[in-house]
């Protein structure tokens, strides 16, 4: 069993049009190809569930959530480099499961790159299963790679 240290300092709160230059620093630190400021305006403007995760003050982590139908999929989750590997990442997932029960969703999908096997190892410990395989998915250094789609029943989380 593996324990999550939870950092009283920490705190997730919804994201703000106010918050974007801290996330975009995350989001630029973590990926090669990342999403554009307009993209996350965008995600804020159309009522997607986007939160951040504080640590001192800054933004150590942020998250993005559709929630539709009866399902969720999370868009994007991130930590701060400098952060990671504290358990933040695991902090952030369950409260996007909360936050996915919360409006009516029974199922969460996510997909997320095989070469990123850390955030697999997160995903698959959370109780989430691959369901599906998105061939040529994401821009890589060698043109494409699949992606991993996971999901999850929520039927273990209460309000």
């Amino acid at each position: 069993m593996s324990t999550v240290r939870r950092d009283a300092a920490v705190s997730v709160r919804p994201m703000h049009a106010s918050d974007i230059a801290q996330v975009m620093a995350v989001e630029l630190e973590n990926y090669p190809y990342p999403w554009t400021e307009g993209v996350m305006r965008d995600c804020l403007r159309v009522g997607y569930s986007c939160w951040v995760m504080e640590a001192d003050g800054m933004v150590a982590a942020y998250a993005v959530l559709s929630a539709a139908a009866g399902e969720a999929h999370v868009l994007n989750i991130s930590v701060a480099p400098g952060r990671q590997g504290h358990g933040l990442g695991r902090q952030l997932m369950e409260h996007l499961l909360q936050a996915a029960h919360g409006h009516g969703a029974d199922t969460v999908f996510l997909e997320v790159r095989p070469s990123n096997k850390v955030a697999v190892h997160l995903y698959e410990s959370m109780g989430f299963n691959q369901v599906g395989l998105r061939s040529g998915y994401y821009p890589s250094e060698q043109g494409r790679e699949d992606a991993i789609i996971m999901a999850r029943v929520l039927s273990d989380i209460s309000s």
